[in-house]
């Protein structure tokens, strides 16, 4: 009785305890006071705060400075972890954490459904494998997120710097140059290289204006929770080059995780992985700069210009034939 309380102790942790740093809108104003949000459990909903003694590093890239943010601007609003701080110049800005490593012990049977649960498919299989879904575990875990937000108009290439985190997503192009529809390559790099055939769990979620919701109320996704869709994941495994390939298929916010997951040959342990994060938004209405917008649309099709002059003429053209019929 014991281990089965154990274990769904256990498979309850575990099963939410990714994490992500969310904004309520990804699309800021320059020199303009910013929360940035740190979720411990899933992407809707932070289950626990984060002790400021776990942060390794917390940086934020903007204008190709790298800013270490210090524990004073950190704050606890319920379960979540809030960083405030100040934007500066317009540009293309990367905020990072990444945390100290933390050893858990479980039981197979609490260890085995984590990795159903987390998505750790391949560790479970090569268990399963190894007739090895008996055996007891001690992993030792670290977590390393990044957001991209844009801030003003101008697009900056801080984008594709890397932070040196031991495992973390670097898109190939600014996100905040995508429209619904385009495709957004992302590289998962470990220790600096590529991570080939690593499975990557692509999610999003949509509301108003692509906009992010409110965390309290953004936690179940039924009939009830008007003006907000969860679009639902798709499993992509990264290339030889450590890339992916994902398809925007519409405004909202998106986030990419991963869980890479080794042997360990630490005295004491027997696996450690590594979490990775990534978190950005896409909104048609802020997508591209007004420039760039306008030689979409022309692009598209008809000038809107054409379009109105047409329509006034088709419906004068319209009222004088009724008259004349009258």
């Amino acid at each position: 009785m014991k281990k089965l309380v154990f274990a769904a102790f256990a498979l309850i942790v575990l099963c939410s305890h990714d994490m992500y740093l969310k904004l309520d809108s990804y699309f800021l104003q320059p020199n303009s006071k910013v929360s940035i949000q740190l979720f411990n459990g899933t992407f809707a909903k932070s289950e626990n705060t984060i002790d400021r003694d776990r942060m390794v590093d917390v940086s934020v890239l903007a204008n190709g400075e790298r800013l270490r943010m210090d524990s004073t601007q950190w704050r606890e609003d319920g379960d979540v972890t809030v960083l405030d701080f100040t934007t500066e110049s317009s540009g293309t800005y990367v905020a990072g954490v990444s945390t100290r490593a933390r050893s858990l012990a479980m039981d197979a049977e609490a260890f085995n459904s984590y990795l159903e649960h987390d998505g750790v498919v391949d560790e479970l299989e090569r268990r399963r494998a190894d007739d090895n879904l008996e055996s007891d575990a001690v992993e030792k875990y670290s977590k390393h997120v990044k957001t991209i937000v844009q801030v003003g108009d101008t697009r900056t290439d801080d984008w594709q710097t890397t932070l040196g985190y031991p495992i973390e997503f670097v898109p190939l192009s600014n996100p905040y140059d995508l429209h619904t529809g385009d495709r957004l390559q992302v590289r998962l790099l470990w220790e600096g290289q590529p991570l080939a055939d690593q499975l990557v769990i692509v999610d999003a979620e949509a509301g108003e204006h692509g906009h992010e919701h409110d965390a309290a109320t953004d936690h179940e996704h039924g009939p009830e929770n008007e003006g907000h869709t969860h679009e639902g994941m798709s499993q992509l495994r990264t290339d030889a080059e450590g890339i992916i390939d994902v398809e925007v298929t519409h405004d909202g916010s998106w986030f990419l995780r991963t869980i890479y997951m080794q042997d360990s040959e630490e005295e004491g342990l027997t696996h450690e992985s590594n979490w990775a994060t990534l978190t950005f938004a896409v909104d048609h209405g802020h997508s591209h700069a007004a420039g760039a917008d306008q030689a979409h649309d022309h692009e598209a099709g008809i000038p809107t210009y054409a379009w109105w002059i047409g329509s006034i003429v088709l419906v004068g053209g319209l009222f004088f034939y009724f008259q004349k019929r009258a």
